[in-house]
């Protein structure tokens, strides 16, 4: 027994003078601590972003860090972004096989989850001409802005009225994408049932799972969030199998080659180019639609109600300058968003606060390159923290004010790779150019109609969720009350 002790102790010994040489070694070339088999995941904590954000204010903005078996390039830094989406942009226009893409992205065949191919860039060019064009979304959009004026002045009572906005603002953004998908609005289970999916879709493509970088997890047990992803998918993929079906067999895809609906364009496209557009890849577009076009900008405009109700005299100045431009005898139109230059500083300022994408949809290296003088093997992971450089002290004058004059155009200019809310490059988001016609025309509409206020006096909780997309923790619920002077407007909608 005192042997086996003494043995015991050796081994301790023995391990302790291991790891302090380590220790040193790693303090001494002031690198994050790795440690076998987990390399750096061990001091990663949840929110990631903001925890890769604390590593390089220590360690620097340009890291080669290893997560389990993977190699993960972190970059907080905008001239080293610049390098990646210019120089070396091809070579970072894949993407990594993890689970998320697995399961929701067809094996990562979907576009926005899948490498750098031709059919890849096939169904990013159909997506960009026919699905997430501003012109297929604007008819859509004033009728479905309506129906939300309606219902939010048809529930008013007298005096202010309290509402949660984020319901309102997914509903509108899933109306309006699946009306361009499939042609017809969702109501009652068919909504909740959507929104649902939705929802477990983006936060379990927000979690991390331990299986992607320590192969060995899925042995030992840690399997809950494959379960629970497998589960999500397999539902989801019965629902668009589904959507397909049902317009599959209306057939209106054969008597009209003019159809805007999207899965009618794309049966149409199956009869000619069955390889490109099967069943699972137009699943697959559907799915990226999704990602790029739902809770994105609709947590942007939660975000932006949240800044401008605890910061009363931006809210002025918007209303002001919609009184201004449009006026109160109509509803503000797309082709006046332009000229509401504060508006749009204050949905910059709310995106470089706030990014829906505070970590940019990993990349991956297909060959080896140089980034910031390190050289990165092919088969490395790369993440740009979008979030650490909008914020960074050094880039912004007080970074973590609401400062929408920031993006005065006569004064700062363009503000380069520091700000960089949608990606850049080749696996730029397709949905951008939509998605500001869309934030841009709801917000100056519902600010114009309506006077928004905090439910109390306590600012709201600007605290960050879970979730892909980094939503508001609790829900963001004002108070309401429709503008005397356009009530005219409202009752003749």
């Amino acid at each position: 027994m005192e042997e086996l002790s003494l043995y015991h102790l050796l081994a301790i010994f023995t391990a302790l003078v291991f790891i302090s040489k380590h220790l040193i070694l790693q303090l001494h070339l002031s690198k994050p601590l790795a440690i076998p088999i987990l390399g750096h995941l061990h001091l990663l904590r949840n929110p990631i972003h903001q925890s890769l954000a604390s590593i390089a204010a220590k360690h620097g903005h340009v890291l080669l860090l290893r997560f389990g078996s993977h190699r993960v390039l972190v970059v907080s830094s905008p001239s080293a972004a610049e390098e990646c989406f210019t120089k070396n942009d091809i070579i970072f226009a894949n993407r990594p096989r993890i689970l998320t893409a697995k399961y929701f992205g067809y094996d990562s065949t979907a576009f926005a989850f899948g490498s750098y191919t031709p059919r890849w860039r096939a169904h990013r060019r159909f997506t960009s001409l026919h699905a997430l064009s501003p012109a297929s979304s604007l008819s859509n959009l004033s009728s479905e802005l309506h129906l939300l004026l309606r219902g939010l002045f048809f529930f008013d009572r007298e005096g202010f009225q309290k509402t949660e906005i984020r319901s309102w603002f997914f509903e509108l953004k899933v109306n309006l994408l699946m009306g361009m998908i499939t042609g017809k609005r969702y109501h009652g289970e068919e909504k909740r049932r959507l929104r649902k999916l939705v929802s477990e879709m983006f936060l379990l493509s927000g979690a991390s799972s331990m299986e992607d970088f320590v192969p060995l997890a899925k042995w030992l047990g840690f399997s809950s969030l494959r379960r629970r992803i497998e589960t999500a998918a397999k539902e989801m993929d019965e629902f668009l199998q589904g959507l397909i079906e049902e317009r599959r067999k209306l057939g209106k895809w054969k008597e009209n080659n003019s159809s805007t609906i999207i899965i009618d364009t794309m049966l149409a496209l199956q009869e000619k180019e069955p390889e490109i557009y099967s069943d699972v890849a137009i699943k697959g577009i559907i799915v990226s639609l999704f990602t790029a076009g739902t809770e994105t900008s609709s947590g942007t405009m939660e975000w932006t109600m949240a800044l401008l109700v605890n910061h009363p005299e931006a809210m002025k100045k918007v209303k002001d300058e919609i009184g201004e431009h449009v006026g109160r005898a109509r509803l503000v139109m797309d082709s006046d968003i332009s000229k509401l230059r504060y508006l749009n500083n204050v949905i910059k300022e709310t995106l470089r606060l706030f990014p829906p994408g505070p970590l940019l949809v990993p990349h991956e290296s297909s060959e080896d390159c140089t980034v910031a003088g390190l050289h990165v093997p092919k088969g490395t992971m790369l993440l740009v923290n979008v979030y650490a450089m909008q914020r960074d002290p050094e880039l912004w004058e007080d970074p973590l004010e609401f400062k929408p004059g920031r993006f005065d155009a006569e004064s700062k200019g363009d503000q380069g790779y520091k700000y960089n809310p949608f990606g850049s490059g080749r696996r730029r988001c397709p949905g951008e150019t939509m998605a500001w016609k869309v934030m841009g025309l709801t917000l100056s509409t519902l600010i114009q109609c309506f006077q928004w206020e905090r439910v109390g006096e306590e600012l709201v909780d600007l605290s960050e969720g879970m979730g892909l997309t980094m939503p508001m923790a609790t829900p963001l619920e004002v108070m309401y009350n429709p503008c005397p002077e356009m009530l005219g407007v409202l009752s003749q909608l």
